[in-house]
């Protein structure tokens, strides 16, 4: 089975920087687009920002003048560098991948466990 463990999450002063990493391990054939989702106490899931295979990116428009996904596909990894934080990005952070485990076998999405971000003013 495929399972993803995210990793570089604490706790930071407002301003400060964090980079955020999520590898897959398992049986992985094929990884499409790579994701980043955050949940905030109290509120649903939501989408963070995505990078294809191609390097094509997408962020959502409150975090994408400050946080960059990248991903290495040798190390089936996908970062998240997260600069000038704020109190209100203060979350579980949620990785997401779309995987082909083997030939002739659909996309699925695998979830992370989530790692917390607290920043603090």
């Amino acid at each position: 089975q495929v399972q993803l463990v995210e990793s570089g999450g604490g706790l930071v002063q407002t301003g400060g920087s964090l980079r955020l990493s999520c590898v897959a391990s398992g049986s992985i054939y094929v990884i499409d687009a790579m994701r980043w989702y955050l949940q905030a106490p109290g509120k649903e899931r939501e989408f963070l920002a995505v990078i294809k295979p191609s390097g094509r990116t997408n962020y959502a428009d409150p975090v994408k003048r400050r946080f960059t996904i990248s991903r290495d596909n040798a190390k089936n990894t996908v970062y998240l560098q997260m600069n000038s934080l704020e109190p209100e990005d203060s979350a579980v952070y949620y990785c997401n991948m779309r995987i082909v485990e083997g030939p002739y076998r659909d996309y699925e999405d695998f979830w992370g466990q989530g790692t917390q971000v607290t920043v603090t003013s």
